[in-house]
């Protein structure tokens, strides 16, 4: 007796059938196209690592996520948890055979074992981005500028908040709570989620009341960007190197023509926000490896999906897995794509999965080598051509005809004894009517549809 298993999937894993899978190579190939206009250079990692490479400086919730076990030869490993720590690793290890600054971007599947949400699942694919061995404030602005350009590329209007992790610690180290340095900096990081009521009571039970009010005080900074710059550079103890470092993006920012109140809208070519950036001290990303300016992204008609690329400087993590501990400096961010599906669905600005427009129907199975040949010559064409594998009856030339129009399809070829060299009959499957032309007549039709 034949065993049932029945068929079922993971919480928080997913299969994609082929109308959604479509749909998401065609994003990450706009994704990747606008990468590589940048001059970013693909790689990729195993999805498994050893379980000290991934825990090495992951920090926080990471490590109790992550799914880690022996192997059949009873050595710990373990799942990445994102693109960022393996690439450490394999910047340490390949260092001798790349070229510095290398930008590189890496789109894949990571896993994690959190709790499932919209838009965020357990395996889920990222869209990562880096410089390495750049410490250059303008390293970080190629970063941001990227960020903005790929998802404009996509028709999304989003805001860009930015803030540096060594201020914060500055500002910290100023009121004399720099002891408490990590666990601060977790809690801000949650206080879009929680609130800034719950945020002030967690912080009061770290730090004290007094010290409560003075970190919400900083975070909640507002105003225009040179604003809350001006303030928190006064609150951290006045003027330093962190402080310039967003003050020189700042006006990057203004030189491209993308920043701050009076924009000539000559600078600008598209009818989104004007000011796309946005210094938001709130901001803390709550990895342990983030050393400098750190970003989030969020979509102006969607803010409550919450961010949809973020990332920032790490200038010491690479290190961690190089003998010598030299430091490389590192900043990159990556784009959630599952996220950023969930967003333009709810838009309605998810794309239609594209199918061939035509289809050749097969009328004779005998011939199929020749309607294979007259699908290449249509395909040499710039045009996507399906070849129908079974046939040959008058009621399962009907059935094709029902097949092509449940793909989306606009026509079907309908071959006759010689469709390489004869005229050819094109059957319009929205009209139901037959049309009898020349190849190059139907090339034409095709193409003007």
């Amino acid at each position: 007796m034949a065993v049932y298993i029945e068929p079922r999937v993971l919480k928080g894993f997913r299969d994609f059938l082929p109308d959604t899978e479509i749909v998401r190579r065609n994003l990450t190939e706009k994704i990747e196209n606008t990468f590589r206009a940048f001059g970013f250079v693909p790689i990729d990692t195993p999805a498994m690592e050893y379980a000290e490479i991934l825990l090495g400086k992951g920090g926080g919730e990471t490590e109790k996520q992550i799914y880690r076990f022996k192997d059949a030869g009873e050595r710990d490993v373990a799942l990445r948890f994102d693109l960022t720590v393996p690439f450490a690793r394999f910047i340490a290890l390949h260092r001798a055979s790349l070229t510095f600054p290398f930008k590189r971007y890496h789109i894949g599947k990571v896993w994690r074992g959190e709790n499932t949400q919209r838009g965020r699942f357990r395996e889920f694919t990222q869209c990562d981005f880096d410089i390495i061995g750049s410490d250059a404030p303008s390293s970080d602005f190629e970063i941001l500028l990227l960020i903005r350009t790929a998802l404009l590329n996509l028709g999304l209007d989003v805001t860009i908040h930015v803030n540096h992790r060594g201020l914060f610690n500055k500002f910290l180290t100023h009121i004399g709570q720099s002891d408490k340095l990590v666990d601060i900096l977790r809690t801000v990081d949650k206080i879009s989620k929680v609130g800034a009521d719950e945020t002030k009571k967690s912080l009061a039970e770290l730090a004290g009341e007094e010290n409560a009010k003075k970190i919400l005080e900083f975070i909640e900074a507002k105003g225009s960007f040179s604003d809350v710059l001006k303030r928190i550079t006064e609150l951290s103890g006045g003027s330093s190197p962190e402080s310039e470092r967003l003050l020189t993006l700042f006006k990057f920012m203004q030189e491209a023509c993308i920043c701050d109140a009076g924009i000539d809208d000559a600078c600008i070519s598209d009818t989104h926000n004007s000011e796309p950036f946005v210094l938001d001290p709130s901001i803390t990303r709550g990895l342990d490896y983030y050393t400098g300016v750190v970003f989030e992204t969020f979509l102006n008609d969607l803010p409550d999906i919450g961010s949809i690329c973020s990332g920032g400087r790490y200038d010491n993590l690479a290190a961690l897995y190089s003998k010598d501990k030299e430091t490389i400096s590192g900043v990159g961010s990556s784009i959630g794509l599952d996220r950023l599906l969930a967003a333009l669905e709810s838009l309605g600005k998810l794309p239609a999965a594209e199918t061939p427009p035509v289809a050749i129907a097969c009328v004779d199975a005998e011939k199929s080598g020749i309607y294979q040949a007259l699908a290449n010559k249509l395909r040499r064409e710039g045009i996507p051509c399906e070849v129908f594998l079974d046939g040959g009856s008058e009621k399962q030339l009907v059935k094709q005809f029902v097949l092509a129009e449940k793909k989306g399809m606009c026509y079907v070829i309908i071959p006759g004894e010689n469709p390489l060299n004869d005229t050819i009959t094109l059957r319009d499957i929205h009209t139901r009517k037959n049309d009898d032309i020349s190849f190059s007549d139907l090339v034409t039709k095709i193409k003007n549809a």
